[in-house]
């Protein structure tokens, strides 16, 4: 994630502290290789079995869907809390949103928005104010019909918290509800991003006032209008979810109920998988995929997501400012051996700060891509034209953060560059990074929403809050072309606006892009209708059991 704002400086801050905690959710340890599990390794169990399928998409459904049943996720790690305002841990998010939804909702293929709960809207000729009418119908799990009272008071509370998700929503000015079925949102200038803004979770609908309830105890058994409604959470082991039987989509959901259960070995979830006491695995390890696939009754899907990876250099420390030092090293980095050894080919080399997945992408920014000569030349324009000493800041634990260190330590060497590797519990490291206390590092994001807007502001504004995606980068031209971006409407001008931003930005080599990963999900055959956006979320209203 990342925020889409505008607005005064003493607002800085408290976004910075937003982008952090975000960032600190979006770091997943992906493990190279297999654990073993009551020693028999995974590779012995699945090599005894043939048969099986892939798919690159979602598992379609081959037969009417069945309603009822009950459905198991595993997953590596728990929810943190549900407070949707506040919480950026992706573990919560993926969950609460099977509860909250919003007037808006991204679409499938991660380039446009499409009304959800307002079923339409206007805008004023001056740009400045929106008018939604809202879908009719529409409840809540415990049978209180939703208004524009609640989407009010939703959408202040999103705005109007300290530390949380409030920078998404900076340049509303005001909401007004002149009937229970419109509401009127004025921005406080010419503001594009705002319908992808609006479906971004933090802006989920709950009951005015939380129903009567103080703010902390609705959070811990949360109502929504979504599929499914609250049932139990035992912290650390599961957390289910029931059908919600006031839903307004008729007919959802299929399923009587939801469990993420937490496995954090890599090796047990995917036997559970394999044996059919759980029907989903979210992030299966790469190193595991082609294994999986052989699996009788087993399908692997690699969703398109908006997962990129990037390399950090501080700008505060020489020679990172020194635009030649970043572009030798963007072109010393072979991203296709990152590829390979982090991803096992599961994904693509990077060439833009945008990825394919996000709206207004260009396919032909000038990223550095892998070439020794050019890094070389590079290198011989720099302020240290014989190489330096330089410490990378990885996290302990953290496999995909090992290879990518290692892989690059190896590349720099040739330019006379000598990078020695620290080692730092994954706390710690985001903690220096958000502090700018490193020399050289690596981190990545995934999009909330369907706007690059949410990324641009974290990597490219200082106002954003997120020190040019803890980068000290600081760019007028680039600064202009985002905020441009952001008030222009009509999509021709904004490609071109952000055509020009990437190619600079590529120019500019402040963030190398290593690479574009998919999101591995491996799931029981008898699975249907499930899929995942780019943004990572999914809809478990429309998936049913065979």
């Amino acid at each position: 994630m990342a925020s889409s704002t505008e607005g005064p400086p003493s607002d800085a801050f408290t976004r910075r502290q937003a982008m952090v905690a975000h960032e600190m959710s979006r770091r997943s340890m992906l493990r190279l290789g297999l654990a073993g599990l009551g020693g028999v390794g995974l590779a012995s169990l699945l090599a005894a079995c043939g048969g099986g399928a892939s798919s690159s998409g979602a598992s379609g459904a081959t037969a009417p869907p069945k309603p009822g049943g009950a459905l198991t996720l595993v997953r590596s790690q728990d929810s943190v809390d549900f407070d949707k305002t506040m919480v950026f841990s992706n573990a919560s998010i993926w969950v609460y949103n099977q509860i909250f939804e919003g007037l808006t909702i991204g679409s499938a293929d991660g380039h446009n928005v499409e009304p959800w709960l307002a079923e339409s809207w206007t805008q004023s000729d001056d740009r400045l104010t929106w008018t939604f009418k809202l879908k009719q119908g529409v409840k809540f799990s415990n049978g209180t019909p939703m208004t524009s009272a609640d989407v009010k008071f939703s959408l202040d509370e999103a705005s109007g918290t300290t530390g949380g998700w409030e920078f998404i929503n900076s340049a509303i000015d005001t909401v007004t509800t002149p009937d229970p079925a419109t509401i009127v949102i004025k921005t406080k200038y010419p503001w594009a991003p705002l319908l992808a803004d609006l479906a971004c979770p933090s802006n989920g609908i709950i009951p005015v006032n939380y129903g009567g309830k103080a703010k902390k105890d609705f959070y811990t058994a949360p109502v929504g209008t979504g599929p499914f409604a609250w049932d139990t959470w035992q912290k650390g082991n599961s957390l289910t979810l029931k059908k919600n039987a006031s839903y307004w989509r008729p007919g959802l959901p299929y399923l009587d109920s939801v469990t993420w259960q937490v496995i954090p070995d890599d090796n047990t979830r995917n036997v559970m998988i394999q044996g059919g006491t759980a029907q989903i695995n979210e992030n299966p390890p790469f190193s595991t995929v082609d294994q999986l696939k052989g699996v009788p009754n087993v399908t692997v899907t690699l969703f398109p997501s908006t997962r990129t990876d990037y390399i950090l250099m501080n700008e505060q420390r020489p020679p990172y400012n020194d635009v030649h030092v970043r572009r030798a090293i963007s072109y010393a980095i072979d991203r296709e051996a990152l590829v390979k050894a982090v991803l096992f080919g599961n994904g693509t080399p990077g060439n833009s700060l945008f990825m394919p997945t996000v709206p207004y992408y260009d396919k032909n920014t000038p990223g550095q891509t892998f070439d020794m000569a050019k890094a070389k030349s590079e290198m011989a324009l720099s302020s240290v034209p014989t190489g330096f000493t330089t410490t990378y800041l990885a996290s302990s634990g953290d496999s995909t953060d090992a290879a990518i260190a290692q892989v690059l330590q190896a590349s720099l060497k040739q330019l006379g560059i000598t990078m020695n590797i620290s080692n730092s519990d994954p706390s710690a490291v985001h903690d220096m990074q958000n502090k700018l206390n490193y020399e050289i590092s690596h981190s990545y994001w995934t999009m909330d929403i369907n706007d690059p807007d949410e990324l641009v502001q974290f990597a490219v504004l200082p106002s954003g809050g997120g020190h040019s995606f803890n980068t000290s980068y600081n760019s007028s031209q680039a600064q202009d072309l985002a905020t441009q971006a952001q008030k222009t409407f009509d999509p021709a001008q904004r490609q071109q606006i952000y055509s020009q931003l990437q190619a600079l930005l590529a120019e500019d080599a402040f963030l190398p892009t290593l690479f574009y990963q998919p999101f591995p999900y491996a799931m029981r055959s008898n699975v249907q209708g499930f899929s995942v956006k780019p943004t990572g979320l999914y809809d478990m209203a429309t998936v049913s059991l065979a």
